[in-house]
């Protein structure tokens, strides 16, 4: 398997508060990048109606609605993602073993009748999310070792990969070898502004500290030039990408 190019690894997140907007920048950026992540915004203002969308167009998906939720409700959130045809669903590694295999119970379930089963994601810690946070909530100790934690368990509950921050991306290796998923937000271009994200790191600094696949939303979405930016991103990665194993592929 030759590994997948910088393009192959971009994941574009619309996070718009309306489908018309979201569906205009997916068009534009058709078969420049990996993957479109939808989540909890447009999600909330119109429902799955842009992700069976984008599916249709034969997009990929990556429906990102974190869940946390007692197994039941996330086995059955999960099948119902999985016969959507989404490509990747992700849930809050700190529900628990139990959540945890239920969302792999419910892909599974979903993508019984002929479907490819949606990857599945755990998320560590919000890249939102400072060590003051961390204290404030109870999880004392660094952010890097709260992150390696919660991969394991994820990787022990049978789960394909995890959501973390460029940071803990080496822990993350440490604990669960070179092959478990890591998919990786808060990616900013130099000198761009963090916004609400704390632990952030630019393109190449998450490719070289081993990245799978990179989330960029505000600084492809918010720039004047979408397409442009999302090139110029794709090649500072590229730049970036190691001689290393083959990233784990999408379904």
């Amino acid at each position: 398997m030759a590994t997948p190019s910088a393009r192959d690894r971009l994941i574009v997140a619309l996070d718009f508060g309306n489908a018309a907007a979201a569906a205009a920048l997916a068009e534009k950026l058709h078969g420049r990048v990996a993957m479109f992540k939808v989540g909890s915004e447009l999600f909330t203002a119109e429902g799955p109606v842009l992700a069976r969308f984008l599916v249709s167009a034969r997009e990929r998906v990556f429906l990102d609605l974190k869940w946390h939720d007692i197994p039941n409700t996330v086995r059955a959130a999960a099948r119902e993602a999985a016969q959507m045809g989404v490509r990747m669903v992700d849930v809050h590694a700190s529900g628990g073993r139990k959540m945890m295999e239920a969302a792999i119970e419910g892909v599974r379930q979903g993508a019984a009748a002929g479907k490819e089963r949606p990857l599945v994601l755990a998320v560590t810690i919000l890249t939102s999310l400072g060590s003051a946070d961390l204290e404030e909530v109870g999880m004392g100790g660094s952010a890097e070792d709260a992150v390696a934690r919660l991969a394991k368990l994820a990787q022990q509950s049978g789960l394909d990969g995890v959501v973390a921050s460029p940071r803990e991306i080496a822990a993350v290796r440490r604990v669960c070898g070179p092959r478990f998923l890591v998919v990786t937000p808060g990616i900013r271009l130099p000198a761009a502004a963090s916004n609400d994200q704390t632990r952030i790191a630019t393109p190449a600094a998450a490719i070289q500290a081993g990245a799978d696949f990179l989330v960029v939303g505000r600084p492809i979405t918010a720039a004047p030039d979408p397409v442009a930016a999302a090139g110029i991103i794709a090649a500072e990665m590229e730049q970036a990408l190691p001689s290393r194993s083959p990233a784990t592929s999408i379904p």
